[in-house]
């Protein structure tokens, strides 16, 4: 699907078409610094897995515990999914 420019005039939308359509080799990136030190990168800052809604029965004194354990009782679904992740983990069974 194709993002459509509908605020761009004409000669925007000209001038994007001959950037796109330009080989990279002539595309002068010099201006652009290329980054050699990566030490303080940060691997999935930006990550946000997909979300599933389910329906899951829990022990009420486990939701219970949850809840109580979050501030205010908001955020235990994902206090609960947090602890999830961490048990899988460390089984070994899931790889990032």
């Amino acid at each position: 699907m194709k993002k459509e420019f509908s605020d761009l005039t004409p000669d925007q939308l000209a001038e994007l078409q001959l950037l796109a359509d330009m080989p990279d080799e002539e595309i002068d990136t010099s201006d652009i610094p290329e980054i050699l030190d990566w030490s303080d990168a940060r691997r999935g800052v930006f990550y946000r897995p997909i979300k599933k809604q389910i329906t899951l029965r829990l022990d009420a004194d486990l939701l219970a515990w949850f809840k109580s354990h979050t501030p205010s009782g908001r955020g235990y679904q994902t206090h609960i999914n947090n602890a999830l992740r961490e048990h899988v983990q460390r089984a070994g069974a899931m790889r990032q």
